[in-house]
C-alpha cells in the first residue's frame, strides 16, 4: 500500500498541493507519510479524519471516507463488545457467522483502500488543535504507545463496556448462556426455558419481553425487583412464573442455584447490564452526554455529530441500545456527515 495521496496530489497538481499544505498546518513531511510508515517511530501524524474504535460503527463509518477518498487513521484496541458470543444474529447478510469473522472481514475490507491507515493502540488523550491564532483546526490524539496524531474531525466509536450484577457465576457465561438482547439470542433458545435475572426496573421490560422467545421464569431476587399488583397482573397475562427466593450462583450452562440450594434449570438467561462508554476521551474533549435506562451515551444530533463541532459518535457509545445492524447504521451515518463536514465547512 505505497500509494500516497499527497504525492499523487503534488504530481498532478502542484498548485492545489501547496494550498492544502499551507491551510493545513503541517509539515511536508507529515503530509507525506503513506500507509507503511505506522509501524515506525513517527512522533506525530496527520489525517482528514481519525475513527477511535475498528469494531462495527467504526469501520462503517470509515468506509464512507475511504470511498470519498479521504486520508484517514482507525485507532483500534481490539475489544469489541460481543467479543464473548459465539455467534452474531440479526444482521442482514450475517446472521449466524462469528462476530470476529465479520469484524475482520470488514477490516480487510476497508484496508483495500489506500488512503486509510489502521493503528492498533488505544487512545489516552484527545484534545482540540488551535487557539483561533493561525493553528491548524482540528484534534490531537495521545495514544498508549505514544503516538500523536492529528486529525481535523473525530469519529468516537467507542463502543460500552458491560458492568454485569454481582452474581456468582454469571460473568464466565456472559455472551455465552447469559444475554441481555432477545433480538441477538433469543431464537437460538428454541422456545425452551428462560429465566430473566432480576437486578432492577429494566429486569420487568426484559419478563414481559422474552415469553415470545420461551417459556419464562422471572426470578425477582428477593426483592431486586418490587413489583406491584397491576405488574404482577401484567406478568401473568403472559405467562411468567415468578420465583422471588434470593438467587446464590449460577451453575452449569443455565442453572440458577437459589439461596436455599434449589436449583432451576434454564435453557438460557437474560440479565439487564449497565454500561459506560468505554473510553475517558468524549469527556476530555467536552462532549455532553445523555442517561438512559442503560446508562450514559455521548449525545448527538440526528447526522451524528456531538455537542463538540467537528466531533462525531456513533455505535453502542452514542446510542440509549444497540446491535450490529443498529452500529452500521449509525456508522455510515457518522461517517457521511463527516465527510461532508469537511467539504462544506
Amino acid at each position: 500500500m505505497d500509494w500516497n495521496p499527497s504525492v499523487f496530489l503534488r504530481q498532478i497538481d502542484p498548485s492545489a498541493h501547496a494550498r492544502i499544505l499551507a491551510t493545513s498546518g503541517v509539515s511536508p513531511e507529515e503530509m507525506n507519510m503513506s500507509n507503511k510508515d505506522l509501524g515506525a517511530d513517527v512522533p506525530q501524524m496527520f489525517f482528514d479524519v481519525a475513527v477511535v474504535g475498528g469494531s462495527y460503527a467504526g469501520l462503517s463509518a470509515a468506509m464512507q471516507l475511504a470511498r470519498a477518498r479521504r486520508r484517514l487513521l482507525v485507532i483500534d484496541a481490539g475489544q469489541r463488545r460481543n467479543r464473548y458470543a459465539a455467534a452474531s444474529h440479526g444482521f442482514l447478510g450475517q446472521d449466524g457467522r462469528a462476530p470476529a469473522e465479520i469484524a475482520a472481514e470488514g477490516k480487510a475490507q476497508l484496508l483495500a483502500y489506500p488512503t486509510v491507515s489502521w493503528l492498533e493502540d488505544t487512545v489516552l488523550q484527545a484534545e482540540k488543535h488551535g487557539n483561533g491564532a493561525g493553528n491548524a483546526e482540528g484534534f490531537v490524539l495521545r495514544t498508549g504507545q505514544g503516538r500523536s496524531v492529528r486529525a481535523r474531525r473525530l469519529i468516537l466509536a467507542l463502543g460500552v463496556v458491560d458492568q454485569l450484577p454481582s452474581i456468582e457465576g454469571l460473568a464466565p457465561r456472559w455472551g455465552r448462556s447469559v444475554f441481555h438482547c432477545p433480538y441477538c439470542h433469543g431464537y437460538e433458545l428454541g422456545q425452551g426455558r428462560i429465566g430473566v435475572l432480576g437486578v432492577g426496573d429494566l429486569s420487568l421490560h426484559q419478563a414481559l419481553m422474552l415469553p415470545d422467545w420461551g417459556q419464562v421464569t422471572f426470578f425477582t431476587n428477593n426483592g431486586a425487583c418490587a413489583l406491584d399488583d397491576t405488574q404482577r397482573t401484567q406478568l401473568a397475562a403472559r405467562g411468567v412464573t415468578l420465583e422471588p427466593r434470593p438467587i446464590a450462583r449460577i451453575v452449569d450452562q443455565a442453572t440458577v442455584e437459589l439461596a436455599d440450594g434449589t436449583r432451576v434449570e434454564m435453557d438460557g438467561l437474560f440479565t439487564a447490564s449497565q454500561t459506560r462508554v468505554g473510553s475517558p476521551i468524549a469527556e476530555q474533549l467536552g462532549c455532553a452526554f445523555e442517561t438512559g435506562p442503560l446508562g450514559s451515551y455521548i449525545r448527538t444530533d440526528a447526522l451524528k455529530e456531538t455537542t463538540v463541532p467537528g466531533v462525531f459518535a456513533c455505535g453502542d457509545a452514542a446510542r440509549a441500545a444497540g446491535n450490529v445492524a443498529f452500529a452500521v447504521g449509525d456508522g455510515a451515518q457518522a461517517g457521511v456527515a463527516t465527510h461532508q463536514s469537511l467539504m462544506f465547512r
